[in-house]
């Protein structure tokens, strides 16, 4: 009791002897936290989220979002970036420096005019190019999907994808664009089961497999689910597209089940089939696509940097001249007043006006490659960077969309001593139907062959399909295969070795359901599967979904022949026969297997099986189809494969070797024995099963050799063949397999006739990729193809030796790469080459790849429009990029070069004048033009002669394409570089010098002579002077020299303030002008003539 009174009274004293020591760190820490709460990023954390109830933690709005600046950020992030150049910076100090009068000179307009101008040029073109983004994300944002509720009457209502948020239950229809990452809860099919389209997510071109919950794919509609208490647990969000933790939860039974990534939906994949119904469970910047994205950031060019690097030395040009003329005046008195006049006196000679028309000049550009009818629908999204183009050293482009249209065409096939293609095609066909009454006389009745509804002897009803129940037709005598037999078998193989389904629409009822397999009824009509098949058999085409666009391919050609697939479940499957009465009217068989097991395809066993067994003859096989690399050891010895694969991949086809083996009742029983216990086995499981499925691998029939032909893109080929001949070194960077990479590599001609291919093994150790680099170094002119993991491990070990190597190399090929080392590629080439690269992608795994790369070119592809909106150029078809680069790219930086240095010689020319002037009038710092003659010098005289220059061409868009070597030069940087600055300034000094030097010895009577005199020749000077230097002239050309020549003739008439009117009109002047003029010019024009025939350029020596 005594301890308890006594601590309670001490308590308050304590707590009053600690009130100062504990309220001033509890405000400190209150602005810290908030502090934290406003501006640190978000931490990302795993949540649960309940079906059919909102969600009360706050996330992400699930918004695209491709713009720069929001109302707040833009005055303040573009006044920031343009007032990083030096230049403008420099700018805005002489400007302010006209508010203090002891150093003022002329009139403030003339500083703050030309300065206010460039800024508000700037502003509106990121206004109108940040607007621009603003409109297609909205466009992107605006797409509409039904979102479940439950008061509404039809059950659903339409939102656009910016409105959902987590928890939201949505349905997602056929062809549509996922809006956010989804748990599947429901499918439109019985087995839960929906295919998608993940080629602008990760590239790959397969179809992908998604399983709904079983919980709540059991419901009977979609309603159902706000009736269950049931919960969806979430890992924190994070940029791993392949891989998901999660549990679904059911609160009243207790019942849990496991999610991974095959019951999700990731972000801008796209169903492929029938609906799916799903439950949002990240949205934003938290969805997978979005965090393998980074962020847009603001692009300088090459160009700008050099610029800017030049005004720093015009600076010190500036402060140099300065410093001498104070030298020779003398440190006495205010000298540095006098020092400061003398910098603003000086400062034309870094001209404002040069942002101004490369900025102008950047617009004329971008409009150009708009409104170029040879390259229809290219969109210029980013006006600030079109001369990248034309220096552009690296290509990286994506595979899936990008060079190929991602349409599998079969082509071809082998079959050991008789090849097939598109001319002989129809013989199978023939073959098939020649077969087709000798399968049917060889089935047994008894077996349950003959015709629905009852009726044997194919004396039935003609429309109902006839049902054939087949044996072997060579099963007397397995040596000797009646004639067909290879072409029945191959054809008959490639309809069953898949997992391809036919695809099933309620709406038309075009096609079957797969979950529908052909029940032999009595009655026949009742049968829902027989009327499908009635439809689809007098359809001509079929579709199918699949994980593999090859697989889709062949069994469309099985169907072309005369063999189709119909009906498909996990349990059987039905083929469709094409035979013949004697009437000759075609008439429909079914042939039914049921599926024993599917061995389905993976990139380590690069081949997929299927045992199956004939429901009439009971006949086990096994079917087994893969790449050759694989298959040549399983088949039995043959003298064909290997060279008739090679042929095939040359042609650039993706080849198949299709085997199989007939199994005994005994044998397969043996087989499922194993395979079960390898299935139920707790440790090494994966490898237990595949030694019992290599265990049947053996001694097997081979059957054909197929070739499938990814379609590439128009004009792919002379595409890729211009660039390399460019100097430009292109790079395939793509998600998909090794070996697909490999045929596009070859087909597209990425790699030339004459260069060999070097697959990098994979490495995951720093022994094995040392090894595997020396073997690379050994093949010189080789090009090089590595794997994502592969070059992961390479670049932690030996980051600068296979940079080396590779950007050495004629052609790299990266394959299974994900979006964030596609960017990361990028970066590396950049950093380590000091080159400009330029990628060019169609998907949403482009996007960080062309963000990070110097000029960004998105494809507007089949499959969204995210890369097209985040790159700084959209064009519809790769075959445009070789214009846009040998032509737009190089007009661009050649016209930005000559029209900066010329520039740049307009102000140095000008403050020649005012050094020689001042040295001459006793060091006085007074400006020889006053007022509106130097505004009027930079804009009115000679503005639209120096900006008509961006119409100048060197070589006609013919000569570019058609001699691509030309680009090579361009690279080296030589239109815009020191000597070349330093040429100009030699040129300006002396011509300076001339007009200054003329108007002083010429001049008789009063200092306004000297003014007109100098003036005039000046403007003259700087006319001819555009015109020595223009390649090709064009008619605006011509009208801008005349328009400023009579503008300044009225100026002459008109400004009675700084001319003499008298003078101007007498003969002195006249002929004193046209002398300073020539010596200023006549040299130049004799040194450009003989260089010209002496030394010519290259493309003169092509014209």
């Amino acid at each position: 009791m005594d301890d308890a009174s006594q601590s309670s009274a001490t308590t308050p004293m304590a707590a009053r002897e600690n009130i100062p020591l504990i309220n001033r760190p509890r405000r400190r820490w209150y602005l810290f936290s908030c502090w934290r709460k406003w501006f640190a990023p978000r931490e990302l954390r795993a949540r649960t989220v309940h079906l059919g109830r909102a969600t009360t933690e706050k996330f992400p709005p699930n918004e695209i979002r491709n713009q720069k600046y929001n109302v707040i950020t833009f005055l303040p992030l573009v006044l920031f970036e343009q007032f990083r150049f030096f230049l403008n910076l420099y700018f805005l100090l002489m400007a302010l420096s006209q508010f203090i009068p002891d150093i003022r000179i002329g009139y403030p307009y003339t500083y703050w005019g030309p300065l206010s101008f460039v800024l508000m040029v700037t502003i509106g073109r990121e206004a109108v190019d940040d607007l621009r983004r603003h409109q297609r994300d909205h466009e992107v944002n605006s797409q509409k999907y039904k979102r479940l509720t439950v008061n509404e009457t039809p059950g659903y209502e339409m939102v656009p994808s910016s409105k959902l948020k987590v928890g939201d239950m949505i349905i997602v229809e056929k062809n549509e664009r996922v809006p956010a990452d989804l748990v599947l809860l429901r499918t439109s099919d019985k087995s839960g089961s929906v295919f998608v389209r993940t080629d602008q997510l990760d590239g790959e071109t397969d179809w992908k497999l998604r399983l709904a919950v079983p919980l709540t794919q059991k419901l009977n509609k979609d309603s159902d689910l706000f009736h269950i208490d049931a919960s969806v647990y979430i890992e924190k969000p994070q940029n791993d597209i392949h891989s998901f933790i999660g549990t679904f939860s059911m609160q009243d039974g207790g019942e849990e089940t496991g999610l991974n990534v095959e019951n999700t939906l990731w972000a801008n994949t796209v169903v492929a089939a029938g609906t799916a119904t799903g439950i949002v469970i990240y949205t934003g910047c938290e969805t997978r696509s979005v965090m393998n994205n980074s962020q847009p950031r603001s692009k300088v060019g090459l160009l700008d940097v050099e610029i800017n690097g030049l005004t720093k030395v015009l600076f010190c040009a500036v402060l140099g001249l300065s410093l001498v003329m104070m030298m020779l005046k003398g440190f006495s008195g205010p000298w540095y007043r006098y020092m400061f006049r003398f910098v603003l006196l000086f400062s034309y000679i870094i001209p404002i006006s040069l942002r101004v028309n490369l900025d102008m000049g950047k617009a004329f550009y971008s409009w150009q490659m708009q409104n170029d009818p040879e390259i229809q629908g290219t969109v210029v999204r980013s006006t600030t960077i079109p001369e990248e183009l034309g220096r552009i050293s690296y290509v990286l482009t994506d595979k899936t969309g990008t060079l190929t249209q991602n349409e599998m065409v079969f082509k071809k096939i082998h079959l050991g001593i008789v090849s097939h293609d598109n001319d002989t095609f129809h013989h199978i066909g023939q073959i098939i139907q020649t077969l087709a009454p000798t399968i049917l006389a060889q089935s047994a009745p008894g077996n349950g062959a003959g015709v629905g509804g009852g009726n044997s002897g194919g004396t039935g009803d003609p429309q109902t399909p006839l049902v054939i129940t087949t044996k072997p037709m060579y099963s007397g005598n397995r040596m000797r295969h009646p004639e067909g037999w290879r072409e029945w078998e191959a054809v008959k193989a490639l309809a069953l070795c898949h997992n391809v389904t036919p695809i099933t629409d309620e709406d038309d009822n075009k096609s079957v359901s797969t979950s529908s397999t052909y029940t032999s009824s009595a009655g026949g009509s009742t049968s829902p599967t027989k009327s499908v098949i009635n439809v689809e058999s007098s359809a001509t085409e079929h579709q199918y979904q699949a994980s593999s666009p090859d697989e889709i391919a062949l069994v469309k050609w099985t169907a072309e022949v005369g063999l189709t697939l119909i009906g498909r479940d996990i349990n059987s499957m039905t083929l469709q026969m094409k035979t013949r009465k004697s009437k000759g009217e075609p008439q429909d068989g079914l042939l039914q297997y049921q599926i024993l097991q599917v061995f389905p395809f993976t990139s380590e066993s690069k081949r997929m099986g299927i045992i199956v067994r004939a429901s009439g003859s009971g006949e086990i096989t096994f079917y087994l189809k893969g790449a050759d690399v694989v298959m040549s050891s399983i088949v039995q010895y043959n003298d064909w494969l290997s060279e008739e694969s090679g042929n095939m991949a040359r042609e650039g086809l993706r080849t198949l070797v299709v085997a199989k083996k007939v199994l005994s009742e005994e044998q397969y029983n043996d087989f499922e024995t194993r395979i079960t216990a390898a299935r139920l086995s707790v440790s090494d499981r994966v490898a237990k099963v595949a030694a019992v499925i290599e265990s049947l691998e053996r001694e097997m029939e081979l059957l054909c050799l197929t070739g499938v032909e990814d379609r590439l893109q128009e004009g792919v080929r002379p595409t890729l063949e211009l660039l390399r001949n460019a100097g430009v070194r292109v790079w395939m960077l793509t998600g998909d397999k090794l070996e697909t990479a490999c045929c596009i590599a070859k087909s597209s001609q990425l790699i030339g006739r004459n260069q060999g291919l070097h697959v990098l093994r994979s490495v995951t150790t720093r022994t094995e990729a040392h090894v595997e680099l020396n073997n690379f170094r050994r093949k010189q002119g080789h090009a090089l193809v590595i794997s994502g993991e592969s070059l992961e491990v390479c670049l932690q070990y030996y980051r600068p030796e296979f940079l080396e190597l590779a950007t050495a190399s004629p052609a790299v090929v990266c394959c299974r790469c994900s979006p964030t080392q596609k960017a990361q590629v990028v970066q590396l080439i950049q950093h380590h080459t000091g080159k400009r690269t330029c990628a060019v992608g169609d998907g949403g795994n482009d996007v960080s790849m062309i963000q990070q790369a110097d000029a960004g070119v998105g494809i507007e592809g089949r499959e969204g429009r995210q890369a097209s909106l985040a790159g700084d150029f959209s064009i519809p078809q790769f075959s445009h990029i070789a214009k846009l680069l040998l032509v737009h790219g190089r007009r661009s930086y050649k016209r930005s070069a000559a029209l900066s240095q010329f520039v740049i010689h307009r102000g140095l020319i000008i403050t020649t004048l005012q050094a020689v002037f001042s040295a001459v009038f006793y060091l006085s710092s007074v400006a020889l033009y006053q007022g509106f003659l130097m505004v009027g010098y930079s804009t009115l005289y000679t503005m639209f002669p120096v900006f008509s220059l961006v119409l100048d061409q060197d070589i006609t868009s013919t000569t570019a394409v058609t001699y691509p070597e030309l680009y090579k030069d361009l690279s080296k940087g030589r239109s815009l570089s020191y000597k070349t600055f330093f040429i100009w300034v030699l040129i300006s000094i002396y011509q300076g010098g001339v007009i200054m030097y003329g108007a002083l010895i010429l001049f008789e009577d009063e200092f306004i002579h000297i003014v007109a005199i100098s003036f005039s020749a000046l403007i003259m000077t700087e006319l001819i002077m555009v015109a020595l230097t223009v390649r090709t002239w064009h008619r605006l050309m011509v009208l801008a020299e005349l328009f400023s020549l009579a503008l300044y003739l009225i100026s002459l008439a008109v400004l009675h303030e700084y001319f003499d009117w008298e003078f101007i009109w007498s003969y002195d002047f006249l002929w004193k002008v046209s002398i300073i003029t020539l010596v200023s010019c006549l040299p130049l024009y004799i040194i450009k003539f003989l260089r010209k025939k002496c030394s010519p350029p290259s493309y003169l020596k092509l014209s």
